[in-house]
């Protein structure tokens, strides 16, 4: 399998590429405003005027005029009359290429105008037409997109990276969150080191190195900013020692080698490094977890009505989390269930979060889930009041959206206990172990008085005189570390690389 880079294909989550010159390229088809564009300038070549082409195909002139300014999409049999009516082949109005230089200033000034984060501005749109200077219109198209390039490089800030991260949620909802080009990668990668199943040894992870022409070596001098580094000059993954606490290196270096093997190019933006960390966490779990081997368990526990996580987690040697997010990428596609899945601090932050069940997640004004708060009242919150933390908690809980099943264990880590919660929609807990529960809540949020609010009572006590100190959560504050790969600093990767380079 090559592991040099390529374009993103389809059933991956990786955003296309930007065009860095937008005149010099078309896209597959011409949108309304070039056919906008192209059927005026046909027009006017022609000497016809507005009122004469649209009585002869049967429309009001303000109708053309909407098509011609790109603000309606005209039918086929409407181009085609026009077409045949100003004597021109079809084939020339749907082009995807501007007919002049001007049409082209034009275009890219109406889109600029229309883009959402102009409107948010306030200001008034330019009115495009023939008596706007040429010298103006370049002027005007230059700032839109120097601005536009500006904002595109400078660091993210906390609201672009939740805006990233509800775009890229919408991308896995979409697709289920299955992606079968990864699966197809990481059962090629099985099949060339002829895995025989179940779970992946360590040995193994080496073995997979070796075919891609990498050395997997441990080190304990990682720089303090990274996870792991490559060494693409040298073919080298270099891990950390492993340590009590410490995340499995095989899931790193998967992880490490799924950057090779899905042709990742260096990140464009935030986003797309986003994306980025989604595939490849998919792709070392697709290894970790081989989708042939986890279906069939899966397939069978279904019949049998007896689906736990716990059971893909023990059979396959790997954290509860790792199972979790395992099972949401092969329970819809292959099982027909939808899930929502969670994982939140103590005090109810969420973390990561997915859904295509239906589940109500709050969001802020972007759309955005992490940093958001969930109801006291849903499993993921409950399980911490349990007197065993050590046990998976099953509840049903009713929400606005329906009732929902859900079982949650808490992760003991070094920045303190997290929920890691998995659940379904009520008519699909006959597949799932733990559904005798008798556990039962009611959660009536975004409504205050569910659990945003105090108790009356308590709040008639203390309203006024308690004033406590928060604790911020800097980490969906504080600006994006800037660079290529956000927080990395590359004088000492590069440094860490010149020590350890083979002589």
């Amino acid at each position: 399998m090559s592991t040099t880079s390529s374009p993103a294909r389809e059933g991956r989550l990786t955003r296309p590429r930007r065009e860095t010159a937008p005149e010099s390229k078309g896209s597959a088809a011409p949108d309304a405003l070039t056919i906008g564009r192209r059927l005026r300038h046909v027009r006017t070549e022609a000497g016809r005027t507005l009122g004469d082409v649209a009585e002869q195909v049967g429309m009001s002139p303000s109708a053309l005029s909407l098509i011609e300014t790109g603000k309606r999409e005209p039918r086929l049999s409407v181009l085609t009359a026009l077409a045949e009516t100003l004597d021109t082949p079809l084939a020339d109005l749907l082009t995807t290429a501007p007919p002049t230089r001007r049409a082209s200033l034009e275009i890219r000034l109406e889109r600029a105008q229309r883009a959402e984060s102009y409107q948010q501005l306030g200001l008034p749109a330019v009115k495009i037409g023939p008596r706007l200077p040429m010298e103006a219109l370049e002027a005007l198209v230059g700032m839109h997109e120097a601005m536009a390039a500006v904002q595109a490089e400078r660091a993210a800030t906390p609201e672009h990276a939740r805006l990233a991260n509800a775009e890229l949620r919408e991308r896995m909802r979409a697709a289920d969150n299955y992606f079968g080009e990864i699966e197809d990668a990481a059962g090629e990668l099985l099949a060339a080191i002829k895995h025989p199943g179940g779970p992946i040894s360590r040995a193994s992870v080496d073995r997979l190195a070796g075919h891609l022409g990498y050395q997997l070596v441990h080190i304990s001098d990682l720089p303090g900013s990274t996870r792991t580094v490559t060494d693409m000059r040298n073919k080298r993954v270099y891990l950390p020692q492993p340590e009590a606490g410490q995340h499995d290196s095989r899931s790193l270096a998967l992880q490490a080698l799924g950057h090779l093997v899905l042709g990742h190019e260096v990140p464009e933006s935030y986003a797309d490094f986003l994306s980025q960390r989604v595939e490849i966490n998919y792709f070392a779990a697709a290894l970790l977890i081989p989708e042939r081997d986890a279906v069939a368990q899966l397939q069978q526990a279904k019949k049998d009505k007896d689906i736990a996580i716990e059971d893909l987690r023990d059979a396959f040697a790997v954290s509860y989390e790792t199972a979790a997010h395992r099972f949401t990428n092969l329970a819809t596609h292959h099982l027909g269930i939808p899930v929502h899945f969670m994982r939140i601090s103590r005090d109810g932050v969420i973390y990561k979060a997915y859904e295509n069940d239906g589940v109500n997640f709050p969001t802020d004004a972007s759309g955005a889930i992490e940093g958001q708060r969930v109801c006291r009242e849903w499993t993921a919150r409950q399980v911490f009041l349990q007197p065993d933390l050590s046990q998976a908690y099953q509840q049903y809980t009713d929400t606005r959206t329906g009732t929902y099943w859900c079982t949650a264990v808490v992760d003991r880590t070094h920045d303190g206990l997290f929920a890691v919660n998995v659940g379904v929609r009520y008519q699909d807990v006959k597949w799932m172990r733990g559904r005798e529960t008798t556990s039962r809540s009611k959660s009536r949020c975004p409504d205050p008085g569910c659990c945003a609010e105090p108790p009356a009572a308590l709040s008639h006590r203390w309203e006024g005189q308690a004033w406590p100190s928060a604790r911020a959560h800097s980490h969906l504050l504080a600006a994006m570390p800037p660079g290529v790969f956000p927080g990395v600093d590359d004088t000492e990767v590069y440094d860490f690389l010149d020590r350890h380079a083979p002589a």
